[in-house]
């Protein structure tokens, strides 16, 4: 099902003043693939195509800890506060403690790890490659790899939340596992985009999850398969620019981020744009200046006062001989972003405004910049 989602342009915050942003010192120097927030304090993750994996300290502005895989990474994440893992095209899962500087190789894919997560809840990690597999691991066990588990195309993106795996392939496929059991996938999906998916990302609320895509679109989708539920999901365009003679141009948005409190999310794409979007209600609540670079990924800390904004070049427009540096910006989220705000009912016809509950599916529209 499709809907609207509004945003009046004349009213659309440009954010607090650069003053409450900052480019972090020593960034990589090659293609950024993520960032990501520790689950406790101010400390940043970062992974890229330099084939480092890099801990930053987000409030000194100050880099912490290096470490090198034999080729590029293309994931990372924390599993607490003192461990991280990390993977890409050297194939290898490889699991670092930042106390001791230690690092563990727990396993391999037959290609390229691109996606890396981790549950707190069954205290696992999870890989997904480009050879169609998923992989879960448990580093307390003698044998680390303890499930490899076929997918219908290559992983592209994959996010956790709960006991759920939701997993993005490249046959615009999403498969949806229960990490308690493994056996088969709990649902099989088609995305409801026409084009290949960039990023997917579970709802705070972990009923459902947001989908984009390459064609400047995000969807949002909900597990419960219940009628009544499903006629909640919509999809709305976005990361497009109209010139002055009425040609659209459309960009892939490449990246999203939900806000740990309030729940709205940021999208970033190939246009040099965030965009703040509250979810529920159908509008967008802020639109920040465009980026020296596509915006290759986001994280916002885990109390959700400041975002990370990766500005990377990622060879939208082929190989240019890329001379501006890669960035990650470190931006004060202020509470005027990010928070919901409360839905106007609509006076006169009873047939809402965008609100997706009532009457046929509405056309996919959204906001022109």
């Amino acid at each position: 099902m499709s809907s609207s989602i509004t945003a009046p342009s004349s009213n659309i915050s440009q954010g607090p003043s650069l003053q409450q942003e900052f480019s972090l010192r020593q960034p990589p120097t090659d293609g950024i693939s993520n960032v990501e927030f520790s689950p406790r304090d101010p400390f940043l993750l970062v992974s890229s195509w330099d084939s480092t994996v890099r801990l930053y300290d987000a409030v000194q502005n100050s880099l912490n800890v290096t470490w090198n895989h034999s080729s590029a990474v293309l994931d990372c994440c924390f599993s607490d506060v003192f461990t991280v893992y990390s993977g890409g095209l050297g194939m290898s899962l490889r699991m670092f403690d930042l106390n001791t500087q230690q690092e563990t190789v727990l396993g391999e894919h037959k290609k390229a790890i691109k996606c890396v997560e981790y549950s707190k809840e069954e205290t696992l990690a999870v890989t997904g490659s480009w050879d169609s597999t998923i992989k879960i691991w448990d580093p307390r066990s003698s044998i680390k790899d303890v499930g490899t588990h076929a997918q219908p195309g290559k992983v592209f993106t994959m996010a956790l939340t709960g006991k759920r795996i939701i997993v993005g392939t490249s046959s615009r496929q999403v498969w949806i596992w229960d990490l308690r059991k493994m056996d088969e996938p709990e649902q099989r999906r088609e995305s409801s985009l026409k084009f290949q998916t960039r990023c997917i990302r579970p709802f705070v609320e972990e009923d459902g999850y947001a989908l984009s895509s390459t064609e400047g679109r995000v969807a949002m989708e909900y597990f419960d398969p219940a009628p009544q539920i499903q006629a909640k999901k919509y999809a709305f365009k976005c990361h497009r620019n109209k010139t002055s003679t009425g040609v659209e141009h459309v960009y892939p948005v490449n990246v999203l981020a939900f806000h740990p409190v309030f729940g709205t999310f940021a999208s970033g794409g190939d246009d040099c744009i965030v965009n703040i979007w509250d979810g529920k209600n159908k509008k967008r609540l802020c639109q920040f200046r465009k980026y020296p670079h596509s915006i290759s990924s986001l994280s916002f800390s885990y109390d959700g006062s400041l975002l990370a904004i990766a500005s990377s070049y990622t060879f939208y427009e082929g190989d240019r001989g890329n001379t501006t540096p890669e960035n990650i910006f470190v931006r004060t989220v202020n509470d005027i972003e990010v928070r919901p705000k409360a839905r106007v009912k609509s006076q006169g016809s009873g047939g809402g405004s965008g609100s997706g509950g009532g009457g046929g599916p509405a056309p996919t529209t959204g906001p022109n910049r």
